[in-house]
């Protein structure tokens, strides 16, 4: 595939109007690192290239979450960038934006429950959107919140965050989807003493809200890449590893793949990935 006009790593991406989209992340910087406000996109055209978006406006930003918004109304379309480090404090955020990517104008959100970076975010099938995990202020999170209609309110009533239950275990740098039947799966990431796990869990948002553990990966990792697709669950590299498996729902049970990330790296992590 094509390579990133930016090098960057803990960036945020998704796809919109099936174009790959890149916001933010850490890039080098004269005194070492610092979080980036560019954005770029890959068009899903055959053989096209990166090409620069219009920059954030409310600055650089890293560890963040974007989710594509449904919409019809704008010239590039929208998404959802929750939480990160920004560059003002590197410390994690409550901060949501919506950003339009035709502009770069971020407009704020109604903010997360608790600070927030390196977490995992999806957007359920009814469209509501789920945070867990992460790192806060105080250290690794347990925490779950949730962005929709108010419980017993009409539809089209304001949106806020409601806190779910603490997931069994606290993770940092962990990923997230949506399995086929609905259910929320949290895998893997950083224990809140620092070592990397391979415990999974899952809950069913809406309704009983209790998190129940799923198997294991073969591997713990942290800083992966993760999509949902067809029935399975697939994770690939993270820190230290370049290892690649696959979660058969049917199954239950996770298999290892017999490839690996590319050759020529050690192991890729804080990595964006995004289902295409």
């Amino acid at each position: 595939m094509p390579t990133l006009a930016v090098a960057r790593y803990s960036h945020a991406c998704c796809t919109v109007r099936g174009a790959l989209v890149v916001l933010g992340g850490f890039v080098a910087a004269e005194d070492g690192e610092e979080p980036t406000s560019s954005v770029e996109s890959l068009s899903k055209q055959p053989g096209g290239v990166f090409t620069n978006l219009p920059p954030l406006s409310c600055g650089g930003i890293a560890n963040a979450v974007a989710i594509a918004v449904e919409e019809s109304d704008s010239v590039a379309g929208q998404v959802l960038l929750l939480g990160g480090s920004n560059i003002e404090s590197y410390g994690p955020t409550t901060a949501v934006h919506l950003v339009d990517l035709a502009t770069g104008t971020c407009t704020l959100q109604p903010a997360l429950l608790h600070s927030r970076c390196d977490f995992s975010a999806v957007r359920m099938p009814d469209g509501r959107v789920v945070c867990a995990g992460g790192r806060g202020i105080d250290g690794t999170l347990s925490s779950v919140e949730v962005w929709g209609s108010p419980a017993n309110q009409a539809s089209h009533a304001a949106w806020t965050w409601t806190q779910l239950p603490l997931m069994i275990y606290g993770r940092d740098d962990c990923c997230g989807c949506v399995m086929s039947n609905g259910r929320l799966a949290i895998l893997g990431g950083m224990t809140p003493a620092g070592d990397n796990t391979s415990s999974c869990e899952v809950s069913v948002v809406g309704e009983d809200e209790q998190w129940h553990s799923l198997p294991p990966m073969h591997h713990a990792r942290s800083g992966f890449a993760c999509a949902a697709v067809a029935g399975c669950i697939i994770v690939a590299g993270g820190v230290n590893l370049r290892s690649v498996e696959v979660y058969d729902e049917a199954l239950n049970k996770w298999i290892l793949l017999p490839c690996n990330t590319p050759p020529g790296n050690r192991c890729l992590l804080a990595i964006g990935s995004a289902l295409l």
